[in-house]
């Protein structure tokens, strides 16, 4: 029990619970201030803040109580939940995310892969609380998707979601083949931070060259007929970027700066990490060169993380949004 009680006070020191108390007496005032839901995208963020924060005070006491009146095993349980979130520090690990996810290789099978994972992935959002919005979606021919980039807004999506970020490999019987044939396939899952600003990004106008376009796939006749789709090429960098699920060009062309901007601070930091590693050595690109986790349907069931060794044995689970084992793993090995 007093390792218990030492693992409880580690945590309580990490979260620092008086600043979270003093800011959110700092936001309980400016929420009273009148003219307040003016500004009504503000008002919403900083009454969130307010939501998270108190939720955050409110375990910390519970577990504080849970151990005074000797309640250890619902204490030990509810210390498990909280301590991942010492490993959730880094600089935009409170961000939302923006998550990519494209099929590789391997036409139908590889498209229908995407969308399994985009189910998987919209699934653990829900089981999270979260919601998420299509910023660009690209259908695939006959099934499936050729890739689609989600929006995700949610309590440290990105820290949760970073480490998800590489190749994923699918072996089943295909469903696209009288032989049922065994297939493996592949998607690449991308994941960024959503940045309002980002240090060291200069995004100026004169280098970004606009296009409109119509897009093409699902979303109706007004879809087709206007150029409300948008494509941004970042000169220097030669970046392009894409946004054509909303139907007006404002609020794609928002979408489209928004991933923009997240994909400039992501080769920045590739690049910082690559400087580290030349001198750490053991960084990883998480590129198609680094799968991070197989998923085989036959002639077995299961489910590997290569970089943490957590595994599975219920695929079914796990692509029906049963993510935490992983993620929570991810977080202890791979911080």
């Amino acid at each position: 029990m007093e390792e218990l009680k030492i693992r409880v006070q580690k945590l309580v020191d990490k979260v620092n619970a008086d600043e979270k108390k003093k800011r959110i007496r700092e936001l309980e005032a400016e929420s009273m201030k009148a003219g307040f839901w003016n500004d009504h995208q503000t008002a919403a963020k900083k009454m969130k803040e307010m939501s998270t924060l108190q939720k955050d005070v409110e375990e910390i006491e519970l577990l504080q109580l849970w151990i005074s009146e000797g309640e250890y095993k619902e204490a030990e349980k509810l210390l498990a939940k909280l301590e991942v979130f010492l490993f959730l520090s880094g600089t935009h690990d409170k961000s939302n995310a923006i998550l990519a996810i494209h099929a590789g290789q391997g036409g139908t099978e590889a498209m229908d892969w995407a969308e399994m994972l985009f189910r998987m992935y919209t699934r653990y959002f829900e089981k999270k609380g979260w919601s998420y919005e299509m910023l660009d979606q690209n259908p695939g021919e006959e099934a499936g998707l050729k890739s689609i980039t989600l929006s995700v807004t949610g309590s440290y999506a990105y820290g949760y979601l970073k480490h998800e970020a590489g190749a994923h490999r699918l072996v089943r019987q295909s469903p696209f083949n009288a032989d049922k044939l065994r297939q493996t396939s592949f998607a690449m899952v991308e994941v960024l931070p959503e940045l309002e600003h980002a240090d060291g990004v200069d995004l100026k106008d004169d280098d970004i060259e606009f296009d409109a376009f119509r897009s093409g796939g699902h979303g109706g006749q007004n879809v087709n007929k206007v150029s409300t789709a948008v494509r941004l090429k970042h000169i220097p960098s030669g970046l392009v970027v894409t946004a054509s699920v909303e139907r007006s060009q404002i609020q794609n062309r928002e979408f489209a700066m928004k991933l923009l901007r997240a994909k400039l601070w992501a080769i920045q930091e590739e690049e910082r990490k690559k400087k580290e590693a030349a001198l750490k050595g053991g960084y990883k690109t998480p590129g198609w060169g680094n799968q991070i986790r197989s998923y085989v349907l036959h002639p077995y069931k299961m489910v590997k993380d290569l970089r943490t060794q957590a595994e599975s044995s219920n695929p079914d689970a796990v692509l029906g949004g049963e993510l935490d084992m992983f993620i929570e793993e991810e977080l202890r090995v791979l911080a």
